[in-house]
């Protein structure tokens, strides 16, 4: 037996106990007429019945008829089941799960705080790891099955169908250079060139190729140039400073000409990514020959296939890669955490914008969860389930009534007594 149906069925004993030992008691001082000290037992039977019954009563009538007989305003709690449903809802919802009062708790539990603590214990990393890896084994399993791959491929491909590169590419483009974020790739083009240029393996192939083009060119004049290779070297040079000193310009000149070419070039670029059929035409054609060259699909499948079976390979075996490399991270973020004030802030400010973002549909979704399981129960479940968990304490009602009913009962007597 359940031990609140225990506790339930001892403490009704002990109130129908009291009751009929009130009941006892008042026969017995009747049958004596009341005389001497029986009047007085008398008056504390009596009011004891009374307190012992109405309590009886208002406490049954809380879960059903008393009897049976269908008196207005009992089985309350069985009349009431559907308002009892949405009135707990309403309850959880503004109470337990106000915005404010889950971003306060949020706040005092300071979840950036015991993340802290837990990765820094190497064995609560050790099993988040564990947990991560048997994810991405079973998640590989998964993969695995023939049905879920072809599913998984037909979407990838109707996806791949549908996405529209050139579009996709100009907008990107245009991100970047609404915030002259391009220049930067310039920036960084221009300083490989120069760092390209300032090599003496480089001068050199300038040199060769500037004889080879005064060869070719100009093959009589070439002939009359002396010391033709040191020549080349120092033109080689020269050629080399101009350009080096150009990219020097540049570089030191956000509104030089050429970084606003290079502006216009992207922009007539972003242009026909976005508006020009042809250039869309080659650049949708240009996708499909990529989609449709097998060799390109088959080089694909198999990095994908080599990685797959080595991440199977390594999660079979007892000191996996995958997991240490994990369960160092995690120890890691513990480590980044404990030093960086910014880091957790971050992290709770973020948490407690999500907490803001979905409290509310958190909130009624679950009000409404609790409200309509409440309304399936069957009116005998709900009743049982709340009178085994309030009910016993509402036996000790009919306790305190039955006693305190027969100490009033003394206390009228006496005041009978007094006026009599």
């Amino acid at each position: 037996m359940d031990t609140r149906q225990a506790a339930l069925k001892k403490n009704k004993t002990v109130a129908g106990a009291l009751l009929v030992g009130a009941a006892l008691l008042f026969i017995v001082a009747r049958l004596n007429h009341g005389a001497g000290a029986w009047g007085w037992v008398a008056a504390f039977a009596e009011a004891a019945m009374v307190g012992a019954l109405a309590d009886w009563f208002a406490v049954v009538a809380l879960f059903r008829h008393p009897l049976g007989v269908p008196i207005p305003h009992t089985a309350i709690i069985a009349e009431k089941k559907e308002s009892i449903a949405d009135n707990m809802g309403r309850f959880i919802q503004e109470k337990f799960l106000a915005t404010e009062v889950l971003v306060e708790r949020m706040r005092q539990f300071d979840p950036a705080r015991h993340l802290c603590s837990y990765l820094l214990r190497r064995d609560n990393a050790e099993g988040l790891a564990r947990g991560i890896t048997r994810v991405i084994s079973e998640s590989i399993g998964f993969l695995e099955d023939e049905r879920v791959s072809k599913v998984v491929s037909a979407a990838l491909s109707d996806r791949i169908d549908k996405f529209d590169v050139a579009t996709s590419a100009g907008n990107i483009l245009e991100s970047l250079r609404s915030e002259s974020r391009h220049q930067v790739v310039l920036d960084e083009l221009l300083r490989r060139l120069g760092g390209w240029l300032s090599t003496p393996e480089s001068q050199e192939k300038v040199a060769v190729a500037l004889d080879n083009w005064v060869e070719a060119e100009y093959p009589l004049l070439s002939k009359f140039i002396p010391n033709r290779p040191q020549f080349a070297r120092n033109a080689g040079e020269k050629i080399v400073m101009k350009v080096s000193g150009f990219l020097d310009a540049v570089n030191a000149d956000p509104g030089h000409e050429l970084r606003n070419e290079f502006d216009r070039v992207v922009g007539d670029f972003i242009v026909k990514l976005k508006e020009d059929e042809g250039m869309r035409a080659k650049v949708a054609e240009l996708k499909q020959e990529l989609v449709d060259n097998q060799q390109l699909s088959q080089y694909a499948k198999g990095l994908v296939s080599d990685l797959k079976n080595w991440m199977v390979q390594d999660l079979d075996q007892e000191h996996s890669a995958i997991h240490r490399k994990i369960a160092d991270a995690a120890v890691a973020l513990g480590n980044t955490l404990s030093h960086s004030n910014e880091l957790s802030d971050s992290i709770n400010e973020h948490l407690e914008g999500v907490v803001r973002r979905y409290a509310g549909d958190l909130r009624s979704g679950l009000a409404r969860h609790i409200a309509g399981t409440v309304k399936e129960w069957k009116n005998e479940e709900f009743i049982e389930e709340i009178e085994l968990s309030i009910g016993s304490d509402l036996q000790f009602i009919r306790m305190n009534g039955t006693l305190v009913g027969g100490m009033i009962g003394i206390l009228l007597h006496a005041v009978s007594l007094f006026l009599g």
